[in-house]
């Protein structure tokens, strides 16, 4: 088993990656930057969005417009803060005009996320929206059905607790959705409080393609992408959780 150390060189790996990554070349000619994910890189709990906006790819951290302060908001009221998760796109580049995510771009960005789920190595990966969960249950059935319902599901090598909830800017332009996403956001701390789920037999997992082998990237010549907004982690066994994480993780 990896260290916490060498999951975290690992995931800066994979960022530098994606920060050259050209393989959706709509969205490599109009980005700002690469929205890789922020947060804490040894998080129990882990938030998959749809792709980034205007801010995030100004800034190049996600959720950090109108939708990321109500996340914060939501966070704060059942003890976390945003820098006890991390999180995340199914996208990291944002498509023109805020448009959907078309097919061939997930399934082209995918392996970044999948390799952020192995090397974060989340207890619960919360949903946020239709574009995250069907991509994570390999399934097409909307959110409206599965809000609110924690599943284990294997994802890659891992097994995680996959629990689905309305994305924060439907709540935004929808008031009445608002109350929902709270009482969904109050079942997580009793879902980061359950024992992991167990994790399947690596001898029974088909390898995966090599992600240098899957993402077609091209390093630029003149300097190195900056590092990624990913805080160093303790490992768990050798370090208490912080007071606010105390009954949750």
């Amino acid at each position: 088993m990896t260290t916490a150390a060498e999951r975290r060189e690992a995931l800066k790996a994979v960022y530098q990656q994606a920060a050259v990554c050209v393989r959706c070349p709509q969205l490599a000619a109009t980005r700002q930057t690469v929205v890789f994910g922020a947060g804490n890189a040894d998080a129990d709990l882990m938030f998959v969005g749809e792709a980034p906006g205007a801010n995030e790819d100004k800034q190049g951290v996600p959720f950090v417009g109108q939708a990321g302060k109500l996340l914060e908001q939501l966070l704060s009221e059942i003890g976390l803060e945003r820098s006890d998760v991390f999180i995340a796109n199914t996208l990291k580049c944002r498509p023109p005009q805020n448009r959907d995510p078309l097919p061939d771009e997930i399934e082209s960005c995918r392996s970044y996320l999948f390799s952020q789920l192995e090397l974060i190595q989340p207890r619960v990966v919360c949903t946020l929206g239709n574009f995250a969960t069907k991509l994570l249950r390999a399934d097409t059935t909307g959110i409206t059905k599965l809000h609110g319902q924690a599943e284990v599901r294997t994802i890659g090598p891992r097994a995680v607790r996959l629990f689905p909830i309305y994305h924060p800017a439907a709540a935004l332009y929808t008031r009445s959705l608002l109350d929902t996403l709270r009482e969904d956001f109050a079942r997580l701390p009793g879902l980061l409080a359950l024992e992991p789920p167990p994790q399947p037999d690596p001898a029974e997992l088909v390898t995966p393609v090599a992600a240098d082998e899957a993402l077609e990237v091209r390093r630029p010549a003149e300097q190195a992408p900056p590092e990624p907004a990913i805080e160093a982690p303790e490992p768990r066994e050798e370090s208490p959780p912080p007071a606010s994480q105390l009954g949750l993780f």
